[in-house]
């Protein structure tokens, strides 16, 4: 019997499967509503559907979930009751927070409110203990005192506790002493030590992350748990569970159990995976990801194969300063709204109709117009085949309600108001594209831009020709982009030691004991994970700024042990590096070491996507008719041809105005270009030649 790799991508409203077969190579998918009471049931009816096709689950050989399940917990505030142990005198830290301008939504807000605090003053405790910058230990910890502090927390019923002391990074013993503890006076509270989920300087980012793994730990680990143990009594065999993280790897159910703070910011991780991996199978090094779903738009950037990464993540205002890519999101979705301002001015966004009541188009109440209907009216989407045929669309009403709304207080024409809603969304999302590209030194032209989610496709003709981009990639599945991303991952870990030292002071014996023990630590998490040492791949990094700054840059560095050579070698990179980010560099100025970082990869066999069946059939064979597509004022009004994309092949080209139609999304080719589907079934759009 054939084994099968199974993905799920769980969202607010559908679970998006990727059932894959490792024999034939091929792909099905399917969606189920998701169940957000109990997340794990539409995970369990999925694996259902599988078995009801006759798969039995003990061939299932691999499974890999993303989850907004942390994600959830944190927006909603509905983690656990969280305990809070700093170094005595520091009780402060968590609650002042940031003090820089700009750290609300608006920087002159007199008004702004801090989020709460997950772990609030009276659960806080200070321990009598201390450790200076050089990690030498000033005060010892007062085990008698800790004890007190432990026990008051567990009187008030805490489930999970925070521990982040001052220096811990360079010296971890007091950590580790209360963790032994915990396990003597309160061993059933769910414990997070910031040595262990964040080893690096800046104490604040330092404690923020660790008291948002605490908050979702209980959250997280019982999830987990419960799925674990429904997918067993279901016959599921494997050992190979996996959860996405942020970072774009994947981890183990227990790793992510122990460290769910690595995946609260992974919703988007999977698409820019996916699009890596497609885009590396047809040779495509620079991709730009755009990713436009209902209520937003998140866009990526991938230089030379290489995902951009950041430590400077957010959510709802809680800084999370792990590693993970480094996605730009903007509200800007099917569902965002169109409306007149105060000053009778057209304005799309930020908020949405979401999917409940929805566009005005959905007939279930919705009264604001929204990017969707403006694409129905303008003719891109048809009425009758919305969903491939699932859902009927009131284009009537939708042409109703621009009119009365926007067409008339603006004196324009019906086609020339709802283009104009295109116009202006179409001109944020660039802005962000332009975000992550040109705006960092990267030249737009040199890059492919990579369409998916329900809305991409649909945009991503235009914005290409506006923006210069030179092609356009739409998977074969861009609806389910992201669970294919998870097809795709590797398991990945993070590793980081602070070490604050001039790069010319620098003590190479040292700095190559610090990687040879991060490296040691690495390879035996993945042998402990069932990795072989081919199996293992090690990336070091360095963390460097210029004497005096406040921020760094993470530089790819040579593997240890280092030589003066090496050290050179990396100073240029960081110049280079430090000019494309910044516009200038500073070669004669002195570089400080910051962190010593380290990226650990488990290599999963890649699964082997089986090409398109090329059958010879014609083109016009997937063509299913025609009917008329505004393209703005300068094309009007155009005949434009529609064709079916299950029914495309391989070398199949189709000159635009087009339209190519499936049940996840529609792919507007626009009348200056032309596509052509490529050996793996992508649509590639370029200008006509």
């Amino acid at each position: 019997m054939p084994k099968y790799r199974v993905t799920v991508d769980t969202g607010g409203t559908f679970s998006d499967f990727i059932f894959f077969n490792e024999d034939s190579g091929e792909i099905s998918i399917t969606k189920v509503p998701s169940t957000p009471k109990q997340p794990f049931q539409a995970v369990l009816n999925g694996l259902q559907e599988l078995i009801d096709r006759g798969v039995a689950a003990g061939d299932v050989s691999f499974f890999c979930h993303g989850t907004t399940v942390g994600t959830n917990a944190l927006l909603e505030e509905k983690g656990a009751t969280t305990g809070l142990l700093v170094t005595q005198g520091f009780r402060g830290i968590y609650e002042v927070m940031e003090q820089t301008r700009g750290y609300g939504p608006a920087t002159y807000d007199l008004f702004f409110e801090k989020p709460r605090l997950l772990a609030p003053p009276y659960l806080t405790e200070e321990i009598p203990e201390r450790v200076d910058f050089k990690g030498h230990t000033l005060k010892p910890i007062d085990t008698a005192a800790s004890r007190e502090a432990i026990r008051r927390l567990k009187k008030k019923a805490v489930q999970s506790v925070a521990v982040c002391f001052l220096f811990s990074f360079l010296n971890p013993d007091h950590e580790l002493r209360i963790k032994q503890l915990f396990a003597e006076e309160f061993p059933e509270a769910r414990l997070s030590l910031s040595y262990e989920v964040l080893p690096q300087i800046r104490e604040f980012y330092r404690l923020s992350t660790t008291v948002i793994n605490a908050y979702i730990q209980p959250v997280m680990a019982s999830y987990l748990s419960q799925l674990e143990s429904r997918m067993r009594g279901m016959g599921v065999t494997t050992p190979k569970l996996y959860i996405m993280q942020s970072n774009g790897g994947v981890s183990t159910f227990k790793g992510s159990a122990q460290k769910p703070v690595a995946t609260v910011l992974s919703g988007p991780a999977g698409g820019v995976i996916a699009s890596m991996g497609t885009c590396e199978r047809v040779g495509i090094n620079n991709v730009i990801t755009f990713d436009m779903g209902g209520t937003s738009c998140d866009v990526a950037l991938i230089h030379q194969g290489n995902p951009a990464i950041t430590t400077q993540g957010k959510i709802n205002l809680r800084p999370i300063a792990l590693p993970m890519l480094d996605i730009h999101t903007v509200s800007a979705g099917g569902g965002t709204i169109a409306r007149i301002d105060a000053v009778g001015s057209l304005q799309v966004g930020p908020d949405s109709a979401g999917a409940d009541p929805g566009p005005v188009c959905y007939d279930r109440g919705g009264e604001n117009i929204t990017v969707t209907d403006a694409n129905l009216i303008c003719g891109v989407l048809d009425a009758d085949h919305f969903l491939g045929g699932r859902m009927k669309l009131d284009k009537a009403r939708a042409e109703r309600v621009l009119t009365e709304k926007i067409a008339k207080p603006l004196k324009l024409g019906l086609l020339e108001a709802a283009d104009g809603v295109l116009k202006i969304i179409d001109a944020k999302m660039e802005e962000a594209i332009k975000a992550v590209s040109s705006a960092r030194g990267y030249d737009i032209r040199d890059f492919t831009l990579v369409a998916f989610g329900g809305g991409g496709p649909m945009h991503a003709g235009r914005m290409a020709l506006d923006l210069g981009i030179p092609s356009v990639l739409v998977p074969l599945t861009p609806g389910v982009h992201s669970a294919l991303g998870l097809l795709m991952s590797d398991v990945k870990h993070d590793y980081v030691r602070s070490k604050l030292v001039g790069l010319d002071d620098l003590d190479l014996t040292e700095v190559n004991h610090l990687f040879h023990q991060l490296i040691e630590h690495a390879r035996a998490d993945l042998v402990n994970e069932g990795f072989s040492d081919e199996e293992i791949k090690i990336e070091p990094y360095l963390d460097l700024r210029y004497a005096g700054q406040g921020y760094e840059l993470t530089v790819p560095a040579p593997m240890p042990p280092f030589t003066k050579h090496d050290l050179t070698v990396v100073r240029s990179r960081f110049d280079t590096l430090h000019e494309q980010n910044s516009g200038h560099k500073a070669e004669s100025e002195p570089v400080e070491l910051v962190s010593v970082r380290l990226i650990s990869l488990g290599l999963v066999p890649q699964a082997k996507l089986s090409p398109g069946i090329v059958t010879g059939r014609k083109v016009e064979a997937a063509r299913t008719g025609e009917r008329k597509v505004f393209f703005g004022l300068e094309f009007g009004a155009l005949m434009t041809q529609i064709f079916k994309r299950d029914l495309l092949e391989p070398g199949h080209r189709i000159i635009g105005p087009a339209i190519v139609e499936q049940m996840d999304t529609t792919t507007v080719i626009q009348p200056e270009q032309e596509a052509v589907v490529d050996e793996y079934r992508n649509i590639i759009i370029r200008e006509k030649t």
